[in-house]
């Protein structure tokens, strides 16, 4: 076993003590396991929801994209900032009606807003399909780094069990409380070692970034700019909406909101946030710099790009420290994930068909689904070829589809019905299944659309579907009941 494998090691066995130092003295029940009592301060939120946000596609897959697609891998940047704009007006709102109906799931929302168990069993399964992918990069992440930072000891496929094992001991023992904790060490190192590598790799190798992209231009001339088709503009404009739109739609950052001790928390975060974005421009240079340093990865290969940089410049101690700290974006995210997956189907769907279910079955069997859980993400992620960022934007097309409903749901008098909000979920959901399997694009569909409209991120179209479909749905049901009522007869 080298150094790099040891402190790799080292860190994961200090994440799982702070896992269970973080429940002593706790009943961990169903509200401590999964929103923490809800009593986390500002600092604890923030740690969270950013161990939610910055995930190993953050640290691997950011660089990743950089590597092969140049610049429209600047989406993540544009995106995540948007999203905390939305956050300043859009989580106060939701954490202040959890709390006041002590609502524990995402699902638990929609079912209290639309008075529709139907609703929140369809919005569970909905997250549930959406958080695959996301699993399944956490745990392609652990098998690559573990992979890379044994130099090849072992495989990416024994790596991937060993992620998917360390994750459900984890998950089944400290619930969100370890996750919170793990969080500070994971961030801390982050911060650190992505800052370091984005300065110094390119200086190390170019002398100057300005000269790193001028080596990078010369030799791939237009790949730092939008190419005029495929991730071309519009491509670019309509995939930022969408992730503006579901970047909080995930269950395990919408269940994060509620362990909030105060709703001004979230605005204190959407000022600050911004700036802790910024740190992924280091990860880009990193890719960049790997472009012309580390080539010819093609596909899902991309991936690798930051890790076979640092291998090729360190020595394996500090490939150890890289590697403990790509471990941590794993496991943070990807505990909650595991948490959020198996509490809906436990609370949201299993307790909802069978109302006499306690809160403690809940939970047993909640922890009882980790492990299958597991299971269904490992094989997919050794049997998937996507890169990080697909999967992560195949995600995203499923979990958007709840933002309509969410949307109207905040209005004081909410202009949609529960059959409305059915509806629109079912019929974006249905585009967005359709094409994925099919493997089709606008531009295959509708070959005589300019090439403006053939770019267009297919989740988006879905999207306005659902909102059209919703609408009209709930407009058709209200004049259908409207006609029902018979009006008094006047003798």
């Amino acid at each position: 076993m080298n150094i790099a494998l040891i402190i790799i090691l080292a860190f994961l066995l200090l994440s799982i003590f702070l896992g269970i130092r973080s429940t002593k003295g706790k009943d961990m029940n169903l509200e401590q396991w999964t929103v923490g009592g809800r009593g986390f301060g500002s600092i604890f939120v923030f740690l969270l929801m950013a161990g939610e946000i910055y995930t190993t596609f953050s640290f691997l897959g950011g660089s990743g994209w950089a590597y092969g697609k140049g610049a429209p891998a600047l989406y993540v940047l544009i995106y995540i900032t948007l999203s905390y704009v939305l956050s300043y007006w859009l989580l106060p709102a939701i954490w202040k009606y959890a709390k006041e109906h002590k609502l524990m799931s995402q699902s638990d929302f929609f079912v209290s807003k639309y008075r529709s168990p139907a609703l929140g069993i369809i919005a569970a399964l909905v997250g549930v399909v959406s958080m695959i992918p996301v699993v399944v990069v956490q745990l392609k992440g652990l098998g690559i780094i573990v992979s890379e930072a044994s130099y090849g000891a072992i495989s990416m496929s024994t790596a991937v069990w060993l992620g998917a094992i360390s994750l459900t001991i984890y998950v089944m023992i400290s619930g969100i409380r370890g996750s919170a904790w793990t969080a500070v060490i994971k961030d801390i190192m982050m911060i650190v070692i992505i800052a370091f590598l984005g300065i110094y790799l390119p200086i190390h190798y170019f002398g100057s970034l300005q000269t790193m992209f001028e080596s990078i231009n010369s030799a791939k001339p237009g790949f730092l700019t939008l190419p005029d088709q495929g991730l071309s503009v519009s491509w670019f404009i309509s995939t930022v909406i969408l992730l503006v739109f579901g970047f909080y739609m995930w269950p395990q950052v919408f269940s994060a909101v509620y362990t909030a001790r105060s709703g001004k928390t979230f605005r204190k975060n959407a000022i600050i946030s911004p700036l802790y974005t910024l740190m992924l421009l280091f990860v880009f240079f990193v890719g960049f710099a790997a472009i012309l340093k580390v080539p010819g990865l093609e596909g899902s290969d991309a991936d690798l790009s930051l890790l076979r940089l640092a291998i090729q410049t360190f020595d394996p101690w500090f490939i150890g420290i890289i590697g403990a700290a790509g471990m941590l974006t794993a496991l943070v995210p990807g505990s909650m994930l595991l948490m959020s997956v198996s509490t809906l189907l436990a609370k949201n769907v299993y307790q909802e068909l069978q109302p006499g279910t306690s809160d403690r079955t809940v939970v047993r069997l909640a922890k009882l689904l980790v492990p299958v859980i597991a299971l269904i993400a490992v094989y997919f992620t050794l049997n998937g070829g996507e890169t990080m960022s697909a999967l992560i934007l195949m995600g995203y097309s499923f979990i958007t589809q709840l933002f309509p409903s969410l949307l109207f749901s905040l209005k004081k008098k909410n202009p949609i019905n529960k059959y409305g909000a059915i509806a629109g979920i079912i019929g974006g959901l249905a585009i967005v299944i359709s094409i994925t399997i099919s493997q089709s694009t606008i531009g295959t569909l509708f070959p005589s659309l300019p090439q403006v409209a053939k770019d267009l991120n297919v989740g988006i179209i879905a999207l306005v579907v659902n909102f059209i479909v919703t609408i009209l749905v709930s407009f058709a049901c209200r004049k259908l009941s409207i006609r029902n009522i018979e009006p008094a007869t006047v003798k």
